[in-house]
């Protein structure tokens, strides 16, 4: 199956955002690619943190959902919409909220970011728990792919990345490929991004795409990006360092049942 991750530059206008999107839904659509997965923030990068409030939608309703379900119907993909700010229980909060849409352009799974970054080094400073509130549930969804394969795919959000035991349950689950839309600062992703990703990939015998946001912002903030596909054995299958673009990869089945036949390590865990 054809995958793509889909790197953007997000600045602060919600239209603008949408429309790049749309060009590299289009892309990857036109290239074959079955599942394409958007970012982190795709939809703003804002000025500040709170902008993500005014930008809130309810679920089941609002521009970035029908722009999503949209492009899934018109352009016959699976489409993760990255991160987008929905209703939570505090009117000074948001879930940062990864949405799945079926080539039908129904939402099939939700998953609300659980692990909030913060990061203080003196210069550079992130609280994501200032405006987000944190989920509480691991998510995975079935993906029937048009050779008949299903391919049972786990979520998560960026700074979840630091986190192995998510991943963990993933694979206990059955995944066999894991998400990570992200926004890693240039900072931190320069120093554990990639080393993080094959982590992922090896330790749960995986295949992983993470679609990143990578560039100078409008709000002055600089991303990592470096979206890639890492297969179960930890190699980097495509990648793009930075600016707007489509990461397209395949995911073979066969390899991936290769891969744990000749280690089978998930059936040694003992904890």
């Amino acid at each position: 199956m054809k995958v793509a991750a889909l790197q953007m530059v997000s600045g602060v206008a919600l239209q603008a955002n949408l429309a790049q999107a749309r060009h590299l839904l289009e892309q990857a659509a036109q290239a074959g690619a079955e599942l394409a997965v958007l970012p982190e923030y795709f939809c703003a990068m804002g000025l500040a943190d709170a902008d993500k409030l005014a930008l809130r939608e309810t679920m089941g309703d609002g521009v970035v959902q029908r722009f999503l379900a949209q492009a899934a119907r018109e352009l016959g993909l699976w489409v993760v919409g990255g991160t987008l700010p929905l209703v939570c229980d505090s009117e000074e909060r948001v879930h940062n909220t990864t949405l799945v849409f079926s080539p039908a352009g129904d939402c099939v799974a939700r998953y609300d970011k659980i692990h909030l970054f913060r990061f203080d080094n003196g210069t550079e400073c992130f609280d994501e728990a200032r405006v987000i509130q944190a989920g509480r549930e691991s998510v995975r969804f079935a993906l029937p792919a048009r050779d008949g394969n299903v391919w049972r795919v786990g979520l998560s959000v960026c700074y979840d990345l630091r986190f192995p035991e998510l991943y963990r349950q993933h694979a206990r689950a059955g995944a066999d490929l894991l998400l990570v839309p992200s926004a890693f600062t240039y900072t931190t992703g320069r120093a554990h991004w990639e080393v993080l990703l094959r982590a992922r990939a090896v330790e749960n015998l995986a295949y992983v795409l993470a679609p990143a946001q990578g560039g100078t912002h409008e709000n002055g903030r600089r991303t990592w990006g470096h979206s890639m596909l890492v297969d179960p054995w930890g190699s980097v299958l495509a990648q793009q360092p930075e600016g707007a673009g489509v990461v397209l990869g395949t995911l073979d089945a066969a390899h991936l049942r290769q891969v744990r036949r000749q280690l089978p390590a998930l059936e040694h865990c003992v904890l």
